[in-house]
Formats: structure tokens, C-alpha cells, sequence
């Protein structure tokens, strides 16, 4: 299929409305598109200009704005299931509520894990890359809670690696220069603070560079993103230390990047915003800059 798969997220969450708003807006012709949903979530929440094809998620449950409901996270996981089986050109993910995925006996903790069950083969590894425009960040652990952060040096090898190779083979640039965040404070202060820096960052930044890769030495966090535009990208090693200072230069203009699998899907940096559900005063921007990244 040549079409671009779109969820429309959780039919409580404001994924339907930012949906809808994006499609208006970028008006892209009817064989780029492929909808999948429920043409009641979609009337609920607005109304699209053009006729795109929209492919069936049964709900039969009613629609809650700011709710989370087992029917929402079923339908929720469903979707993306889908979107992983049709074979689609790239996959457009709007947000969906872990909670409610737990709630519908789905033990994912967001839809990359989902999209690395059913698109994962031959032990590829689906990778979080958020991206605004130059600014790049990597997560070398995605949804894991800070207690349960667990880096090896053979897993900083492998995920750099495969962030190299998407670089050359979906961004045509050849050599691309990363910049390694530190672990601990202060890179961990010759071991004062902290031993990750010197028993794994350090050992794989040096088995990196000898595969040919452009990385910097682990550099303190809190100030390597005053320079993040002079990379091509920056990893951080969990998910707030990355996510914070992307987040905050670049907002909803944040797109949520899964690679490392056949195809490239993206979502919009945000969640589900039940706070303002159904009220239509969602911003799209997000979701548009989702679906201009795959075009």
C-alpha cells in the first residue's frame, strides 16, 4: 500500500478532533490517506473535507471526553494493530492512554511497544526518535521507570549503531555527528558520582568510534543542549532527560519518531489531553508536523 496509515487515538482523548483539524488543513489528496477509525468517533469530533478511505474499528461503546475506559483502550490498541498489518507506506499514530491500553488487559506502556511486537523481525529493535525540525533526541530507554533503568554497553553499541544507519539510509546524511549525554551529574565526577559513565558509556563510545561513528565523549546534561543544533543529534539515556529540553525549545511542534523497523511511524509529541476533550480547542500543529514527516 502507497498510503499513509492515521489512527485517531483514544476516542475520549482530543486524538479524533487533532486528527480531523491536521487532514483539513494540509488538504492532501485522497490516495495519500488511509483512515483507520470509526466514522462515529470521526462525526463526533468534526467533520473532514475530503472523502478519505477509512478503514472500520468497531465501538459500539459511548463516547466519554476526558474518560479512560477499557472500550477506549481496546479500540485504542486495535488500531494500531492494524495500522502495523495493512502494509501501509508509514503509520501516523494520534495519542493513546497507557491506562487505558492496562484497562483493556493490553500490558503496554505506549505504542512503540505495540509496533515492535508486530512489526519487529529478525531481532529489529523500534527506537524513539523525537525530532523538531534540526533538533534531534534519541531515547537509549524509552517508558521505564528511573529505578528500573538498566543500560548495558552492548545496548548504547546497538542503538547508536541503527541511529547511524537510519541517518544515512532515511536522512541521506552520510556522517552524522552524535552528542552522548552523560548519565549522572556532572558525568558522574571521574566516578564520585556515579560509575555508568566509566564501566558502559565511555567502553561503547570507544567500540563506536571504531566502527566509524561521530560521537562525543558522555557530556553533562545539563548543558550539552545549549549546543544541540551543532549535532545531528543528541541521546539521552531516559526519557525526561531527553524529552524536557526538546519539549521545551520546540513544544507542540515535538514529533515522536519510531525507527528501526521497515517503516518509520510518527505521532505527535503530546498525550491524549483529556483535560480538554471534546471541547474543540485543541492545537494540531503536532499532528500536522506527525504527518509532514512522512510525506
Amino acid at each position: 500500500m502507497s498510503k499513509i496509515a492515521v489512527t485517531t487515538g483514544d476516542p475520549n482523548g482530543i486524538g479524533a478532533e487533532i486528527t480531523i483539524k491536521a487532514l483539513n488543513k494540509l488538504d492532501l489528496p485522497e490516495d495519500k490517506i488511509v483512515i483507520i477509525s470509526n466514522k462515529k468517533i470521526i462525526d463526533f469530533y468534526g467533520k473532514l473535507n475530503r472523502n478519505y478511505d477509512i478503514i472500520e474499528i468497531p465501538y459500539e461503546a459511548e463516547i466519554e471526553p476526558g474518560k479512560v475506559t477499557k472500550e477506549a483502550g481496546e479500540f485504542s490498541f486495535q488500531s494500531v494493530k492494524l495500522a502495523c498489518e495493512i502494509g501501509a507506506k508509514a503509520i501516523v499514530t494520534a495519542p493513546v492512554a497507557k491506562n487505558a491500553l492496562y484497562l483493556a488487559g493490553h500490558r503496554f506502556n505506549g505504542q512503540t511497544e505495540i509496533l515492535q511486537k508486530y512489526l519487529a523481525h529478525n531481532n529489529q529493535l523500534a527506537e524513539m526518535l523525537f525530532v523538531a525540525g534540526k533538533f534531534r533526541v534519541l531515547l537509549l530507554t524509552r517508558h521505564v521507570a528511573l529505578k528500573d533503568i538498566n543500560l548495558t554497553k552492548e545496548m548504547v553499541v546497538e542503538k547508536i549503531t541503527n541511529l547511524k544507519d537510519f541517518f544515512v539510509t532515511h536522512l541521506n546524511i552520510s556522517k552524522p555527528e552524535f552528542a552522548l549525554c552523560a548519565f549522572n551529574p556532572h558525568a558522574g565526577e571521574d566516578g564520585i558520582l556515579g560509575h555508568e559513565e566509566i564501566d558502559i558509556l565511555i567502553p561503547a563510545v570507544e567500540e563506536l568510534r571504531a566502527y566509524g561513528i561521530n560521537i562525543t565523549n558522555p557530556l553533562p546534561a545539563d548543558t550539552l543542549f545549549i549546543k544541540a543544533l551543532d549535532y545531528d543529534c543528541c541521546i539521552a539515556n531516559y526519557h525526561d532527560q531527553g524529552l524536557i529540553p526538546i519539549k521545551t525549545v520546540a513544544g507542540d511542534k515535538t514529533v515522536n519518531m519510531t525507527i528501526g523497523l521497515d517503516i518509520i511511524r510518527t505521532s505527535p509529541g503530546h498525550g491524549t489531553a483529556f483535560d480538554i476533550a471534546g471541547k474543540n480547542v485543541a492545537d494540531e500543529t503536532g499532528m500536522i508536523e506527525a504527518i509532514k514527516a512522512v510525506l
